[in-house]
């Protein structure tokens, strides 16, 4: 819709500035959305809105598996430790 009606003022912003009240929004959450729109479409340079979804799952599977490590590193150094406390009350008795 700004896009659209932006012809009709001086400028982009100027029509955001009209239209923002309209929407119940602020103006520059009106301009934020026309910029993701540019984005998605390919007019301007960025992170389309799939683009940024697929950063956020990918990141999200990052830290899953950091902690997983995490996890799996600490269990290995309990376990190893137990194995040498087990072979060092077998070898004295």
């Amino acid at each position: 819709m700004a896009m659209e009606h932006a012809a009709a003022y001086p400028s982009q912003w100027a029509a955001m500035e009209a239209l923002a009240p309209k929407l119940g929004c602020t103006p520059e959450t009106l301009r934020r959305w026309v910029r993701q729109v540019e984005r998605d479409r390919g007019q301007r340079a960025g992170l389309t809105t799939d683009g940024r979804q697929r950063l956020k799952d990918l990141e999200r599977e990052h830290r899953d598996l950091k902690r997983t490590n995490e996890i799996l590193r600490l269990a290995s150094a309990y376990f190893a430790q137990a194995e040498l406390d087990r072979r060092a009350t077998c070898w004295c008795s």
